[in-house]
Protein backbone atom coordinates (compact mmCIF):
# COMPACT_ATOMS: atom_id res chain seq x y z
CA UNK A 1 0.00 0.00 0.00
CA UNK A 2 1.38 3.40 -0.97
CA UNK A 3 0.93 6.25 1.46
CA UNK A 4 1.56 9.91 0.80
CA UNK A 5 2.76 12.43 3.37
CA UNK A 6 4.32 15.84 3.45
CA UNK A 7 8.05 16.29 3.98
CA UNK A 8 7.32 17.91 7.34
CA UNK A 9 5.22 14.97 8.51
CA UNK A 10 7.86 12.51 7.31
CA UNK A 11 10.55 14.40 9.24
CA UNK A 12 8.48 14.68 12.42
CA UNK A 13 7.37 11.03 12.31
CA UNK A 14 10.47 9.50 10.73
CA UNK A 15 10.77 6.70 13.32
CA UNK A 16 7.18 5.64 12.64
CA UNK A 17 7.77 5.89 8.88
CA UNK A 18 10.82 3.62 9.17
CA UNK A 19 8.86 1.09 11.20
CA UNK A 20 5.94 1.00 8.72
CA UNK A 21 8.26 0.66 5.75
CA UNK A 22 10.47 -2.04 7.28
CA UNK A 23 7.82 -4.08 9.08
CA UNK A 24 4.92 -3.84 6.64
CA UNK A 25 6.78 -3.42 3.35
CA UNK A 26 4.95 -0.15 2.74
CA UNK A 27 6.08 2.51 0.32
CA UNK A 28 5.84 6.07 1.57
CA UNK A 29 5.69 8.87 -1.00
CA UNK A 30 6.98 12.16 0.41
CA UNK A 31 5.65 15.37 -1.08
CA UNK A 32 6.98 18.88 -0.95
CA UNK A 33 4.68 21.67 -2.01
CA UNK A 34 2.06 19.13 -3.05
CA UNK A 35 4.37 17.38 -5.55
CA UNK A 36 5.79 13.90 -4.98
CA UNK A 37 9.56 14.17 -4.49
CA UNK A 38 10.86 10.89 -3.05
CA UNK A 39 9.77 7.41 -2.07
CA UNK A 40 10.86 5.70 1.12
CA UNK A 41 11.15 1.95 0.62
CA UNK A 42 12.58 -0.92 2.62
CA UNK A 43 16.03 -2.32 1.93
CA UNK A 44 14.35 -5.57 0.88
CA UNK A 45 12.29 -3.71 -1.73
CA UNK A 46 15.41 -1.90 -2.92
CA UNK A 47 17.24 -5.22 -3.31
CA UNK A 48 14.30 -6.70 -5.25
CA UNK A 49 14.31 -3.66 -7.52
CA UNK A 50 18.05 -3.91 -8.10
CA UNK A 51 17.79 -7.64 -8.83
CA UNK A 52 15.04 -6.93 -11.33
CA UNK A 53 17.25 -4.37 -13.06
CA UNK A 54 20.12 -6.86 -13.21
CA UNK A 55 17.78 -9.45 -14.68
CA UNK A 56 16.72 -6.94 -17.34
CA UNK A 57 20.35 -6.08 -18.11
CA UNK A 58 21.15 -9.78 -18.44
CA UNK A 59 18.17 -10.30 -20.76
CA UNK A 60 19.45 -7.52 -23.01
CA UNK A 61 22.90 -9.07 -23.05
CA UNK A 62 21.43 -12.48 -23.81
CA UNK A 63 19.36 -11.00 -26.63
CA UNK A 64 22.40 -9.39 -28.19
CA UNK A 65 24.46 -12.59 -27.89
CA UNK A 66 21.66 -14.62 -29.45
CA UNK A 67 21.46 -12.14 -32.30
CA UNK A 68 25.17 -12.45 -32.99
CA UNK A 69 24.99 -16.26 -32.90
CA UNK A 70 21.98 -16.24 -35.25
CA UNK A 71 23.77 -13.92 -37.63
CA UNK A 72 26.74 -16.29 -37.69
CA UNK A 73 24.50 -19.34 -38.34
CA UNK A 74 22.84 -17.55 -41.27
CA UNK A 75 26.22 -16.60 -42.71
CA UNK A 76 27.37 -20.24 -42.53
CA UNK A 77 24.08 -21.51 -43.98
CA UNK A 78 24.47 -19.38 -47.11
CA UNK A 79 27.98 -20.65 -47.72
CA UNK A 80 30.02 -18.04 -45.86
CA UNK A 81 28.87 -15.29 -48.21
CA UNK A 82 29.23 -11.78 -46.90
CA UNK A 83 25.89 -10.54 -45.58
CA UNK A 84 24.85 -7.03 -46.57
CA UNK A 85 24.88 -4.46 -43.78
CA UNK A 86 21.60 -4.28 -41.90
CA UNK A 87 21.25 -0.57 -42.70
CA UNK A 88 21.32 -1.38 -46.43
CA UNK A 89 18.67 -4.08 -46.07
CA UNK A 90 16.42 -1.74 -44.08
CA UNK A 91 16.91 1.07 -46.62
CA UNK A 92 16.01 -1.26 -49.50
CA UNK A 93 12.92 -2.54 -47.69
CA UNK A 94 11.78 1.02 -47.01
CA UNK A 95 12.28 1.96 -50.65
CA UNK A 96 10.23 -1.06 -51.75
CA UNK A 97 7.50 -0.21 -49.24
CA UNK A 98 7.41 3.43 -50.33
CA UNK A 99 7.20 2.41 -53.99
CA UNK A 100 4.32 0.03 -53.19
CA UNK A 101 2.47 2.69 -51.20
CA UNK A 102 2.89 5.17 -54.05
CA UNK A 103 1.62 2.60 -56.55
CA UNK A 104 -1.39 1.88 -54.32
CA UNK A 105 -2.18 5.60 -54.05
CA UNK A 106 -1.98 6.07 -57.83
CA UNK A 107 -4.26 3.08 -58.35
CA UNK A 108 -7.08 4.59 -56.26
Amino acid sequence: MNNVMSATDARVHFGEVMRRVSEHDEIIIVERGGSPRVAIISVEQLNRFRQGQQDKDNECGDWFDRTLRTHERIRRAIGNQQLPPAADVIREMREERDAQLLADLRGR
